[in-house]
């Protein structure tokens, strides 16, 4: 037992001795030991009145019996015969005043705890809502990645560019105007109003653009009749050919891309093709047709028909259609029939764009298929499809060739080949190709912004030669390229984007 604990249970005893001792003492002799506690003090005094010589003899005899008991008690009586005593306590007792501060500490940090819990429990709330929030902005950013993909600020830049263009053309015309101006201040007004129009058109809607691209033409062709018309003495400008003829010596020009718009799947769909549809018979009521691949760059799964170019521009009355065997980037339409290469293998068929069903397969003899003679820089388009004004087409290499190119005229109808042509251009040196009237025109890289249409073979003489029209895109690569004999511009699939020219050919003396 601790020392301190042996004393506080003989106090009591020893003090009710010495009481005895001492006499009547009057009230009870408080306990030490227990001055730590509420209403008990660390010393005590004891009170009484010496009722006889022998009390007071008594108590000054056992005085020292009870200070040899207590080593740390000492006690005296006044002249009143009071006795008082003082007892130390020993340094081993309970330190309540320690656990008060303790209890409070602990309260405190409770409080606050619930505080803290509270405060969680709202974040973990909040949370939840932004987490349901970001769940449908990412759906919404899907949805509109996939259908609703809105004019990017290239557009806008384009449309600048070409205001700009057309500002320069009407301070020429002002300089070199003879007579009355006042068409061409007319103009200049119009185009200023058109810049201010652009510029409002970023902050709103991006596919308002359709009006603005619109009202460009309008002024592009008052411009071309006003530059025309400065000098009387300019020479006679022969006609167009009809369209669908081929009245002319060849593309000798090209024009700047117009930008359309992304293809309808979004940024990641880099591979596909698109263009009009072209049919003899009826040669300006063709539909467009946007058909990008999947992601890998290889199937071709889905498609769509718009019936007009606003159509497509404003991604309203779309036919979205799907088949599961296409392959490559060398898709063409012609006479309202879609021709593709067969997934893996060397055939080619023909798909009716009005049942989206197979009317046709047939094999290219001997044609090199899966990347083993494609186009630069472009993978799976061993097998490339060309309308002209001639009719359908198919560009492809054999191993006997060498990965040369070779022409084939095919019966739209059948897909058999009614004749065929050999080249000296190796194919996987060229990055796309197209048809004009019979002549292949090919096209290779320069830089990450410009191609350039280097060569062509005339089937209609078997010759073949150099050429250098210079052909500006807007993203790196060229996926495909498809030409319609009616408005006679190329239909380019750039990295995602639809771009399409407006092609110059050479005009035949009448």
């Amino acid at each position: 037992m601790r020392p301190g604990l042996s004393f506080l249970l003989a106090l009591p005893f020893f003090l009710g001795q010495a009481a005895g001792d001492l006499g009547d003492v009057g009230p009870p002799i408080p306990s030490p030991g227990f001055s730590s506690f509420p209403g008990v003090d660390s010393s005590s005094s004891f009170s009484s009145s010496s009722r006889s010589g022998s009390s007071s003899s008594r108590s000054s005899g056992s005085g020292g019996s009870v200070s040899q008991l207590f080593s740390n008690f000492t006690g005296s009586v006044d002249d009143r015969g009071t006795c008082q005593c003082s007892v130390s306590l020993p340094d081993t007792t309970f330190p309540v005043d320690r656990m008060e501060r303790l209890e409070f500490t602990a309260q405190v940090l409770s409080q606050k705890f619930e505080k803290e819990l509270s405060k969680v429990r709202e974040y973990v709330q909040l949370i939840s809502v932004y987490e349901k929030k970001l769940l449908n902005l990412t759906v919404r950013i899907d949805i509109m990645e996939k259908d609703t993909i809105s004019y990017t600020e290239l557009d806008f830049q384009l449309i600048k560019v070409e205001v700009k263009e057309m500002e320069k053309l009407v301070i020429q015309l002002k300089e070199s105007f003879g007579g009355s101006s006042e068409i061409v201040d007319q103009l200049e007004v119009e185009i200023r109003n058109m810049t201010l129009v652009v510029e409002k058109l970023e902050t709103l809607d991006k596919n308002n653009v359709v009006a603005i691209r619109r009202e460009i033409v309008a002024l592009k062709t008052k411009l071309k009749e006003c530059e025309a018309s400065k000098d009387q003495n300019t020479p006679v400008v022969h006609p167009p050919p009809t369209p669908g003829s081929c009245g002319h010596g060849g593309v000798v020009n090209i024009s700047k891309p117009s930008v359309v718009q992304l293809n309808w799947r979004g940024f990641s769909y880099l591979y596909g093709a698109w263009g009009r549809d072209y049919s003899p018979q009826h040669p300006n009521k063709g539909l467009y047709w946007v058909a990008p691949l999947n992601t890998d760059g290889r199937l071709l799964e889905y498609y769509r028909l718009y019936n007009t170019l606003d159509d497509l521009l404003l991604y309203i009355n779309a036919r979205q259609l799907q088949i599961t065997y296409g392959q490559g980037s060398g898709t063409a339409v012609y006479n309202n029939n879609m021709y593709v290469n067969m997934y893996n293998t060397r055939n080619i068929a023909r798909v009716n764009l009005t049942t989206n069903t197979i009317a046709v397969t047939q094999t290219l003899p001997n044609a090199a298929y899966n990347n083993r003679f494609s186009y630069a820089n472009v993978a799976w388009q061993d097998i490339d499809f060309a309308v002209d004004e001639n009719g359908l087409w198919v560009i492809y290499s054999t191993e006997a060739s060498t990965g040369n190119m070779v022409i084939s005229k095919l019966n739209d109808t059948t897909l058999q080949v009614l004749n065929t042509w050999y080249t000296k251009q190796y194919k996987p040196s060229a990055s796309n190709a197209f048809m004009v009237c019979g002549v292949l025109y090919a096209t290779r890289t320069m830089n990450t912004r410009t191609e350039e249409i280097f060569y062509y073979y005339d089937t209609n003489t078997g010759k073949e030669g150099k050429l250098d029209i210079v052909m500006h895109k807007m993203q790196e690569k060229v996926q495909s390229i498809n030409y319609n004999p009616f408005d006679q511009k190329l239909y380019v699939y750039n990295d995602g984007y639809l771009l399409n020219y407006d092609l110059s050919v050479l005009q035949k003396p009448q």
